[in-house]
């Protein structure tokens, strides 16, 4: 890696203040564990950083009038994973801020962070020299993918924990930007493109994420496959929700992370309502996990492989959840 470029920092107080130098072309920075590494990779240039650690707004985990909770976009990934009331009313959500590289990533990392997360992509994740030795590729610099060379789609894939643990628990994302403030359901903020898989219009900032009231008897859960036990980001993720009934299922989501350019909600689940949570049940719950799984040649793993962790993490956290 090579020196940080020379920047200019701006440290707001407001969400206001933030937005006035993002408009100015400054780029947001919360823990920068991704946005420092690409910086140094000379995959970002930032003429302007706008650091948002002073910014109160974005802090805090709070209960809401109608038995959620309010999880502020700069929570560090650490509080979350240790909050008690997540742990209690939406394990998915501690379980993957939990399993989130290391420990020290956790103490920096935040929410927004990750759930902004650029794409990543063994091709693209390099040195300059190296990206440069191979004529660099679609996502940046380049004109080819080397995933898909016969095509002219960026397939990186997005790497998040976090976000498909939100996801399956119904979340909302809180946006600031020109316009004023908007609430949207949560999978509204990426797009199917590793090049460019944020909708945030430029300047546009993650404010908090909005979590309803669970279910009554909701079990949720995240697991995820990576080469080492820690710091590597997901080669596959699986969070799923789920209620039943005396065995019956009355409530079923499933969500993935990493096989995809965007975090998905696997559709087809609905038709599993209303069946009791046995083996068919679940190796068909397997199947829609395996089907809707994209895995590219963005890793060193092999993507046939890929497909077969989402389908083993989708069964083992079936049953855990079923018992």
């Amino acid at each position: 890696m090579e020196y940080l470029p020379e920047f200019t920092l701006h440290r707001p107080t407001t969400i206001e203040d933030a937005l006035a130098h993002a408009d100015e072309g400054g780029r947001y920075l919360a823990g920068g564990t991704d946005l420092l590494v690409n910086t140094r990779r000379g995959i970002e240039r930032p003429g302007a950083m706008v650091d948002l650690a002073l910014v109160g707004e974005l802090g805090g985990i709070e209960d809401t009038d109608k038995g959620g909770l309010r999880l502020g976009a700069g929570v560090r990934l650490e509080d979350i994973a240790g909050d008690a009331r997540l742990g209690a009313r939406y394990p998915a959500v501690a379980e993957a801020a939990a399993a989130v590289a290391g420990p020290t990533h956790r103490r920096a990392g935040t929410l927004g962070g990750n759930l902004c997360l650029d794409t990543r992509c063994l091709y693209y994740n390099q040195s300059e020299w190296w990206r440069s030795s191979n004529d660099f590729c679609l996502k940046h610099q380049g004109t080819v993918c080397h995933v898909a060379p016969k095509g002219s789609r960026c397939f990186a894939a997005y790497s998040g924990d976090v976000a498909p643990a939100l996801l399956v628990s119904g979340a909302e994302v809180e946006i600031a930007g020109a316009e004023g403030r908007r609430r949207a359901p949560l999978g509204e903020l990426w797009r199917d493109d590793g090049l460019d898989h944020l909708t945030l219009a430029s300047g546009d900032l993650v404010v908090a994420v909005h979590l309803p009231a669970p279910i009554a008897d909701l079990a949720s859960g995240y697991e995820k496959a990576r080469v080492r036990g820690s710091i590597d980001f997901p080669l596959a993720g699986v969070a799923l929700s789920l209620a039943l009934d005396d065995g019956v299922i009355h409530h079923l989501a499933l969500a993935l992370t990493g096989v995809n350019p965007s975090p998905r909600l696997v559709t087809g689940t609905e038709a599993l309502i209303g069946n009791r949570l046995d083996d068919e049940a679940i190796l068909a719950l397997r199947d829609l996990a395996r089907t809707q799984a994209r895995p590219m040649r963005t890793t060193t793993i092999k993507p046939w492989y890929r497909r077969r962790v989402v389908g083993a993490l989708t069964t083992r956290l079936a049953r855990r959840l079923g018992a």
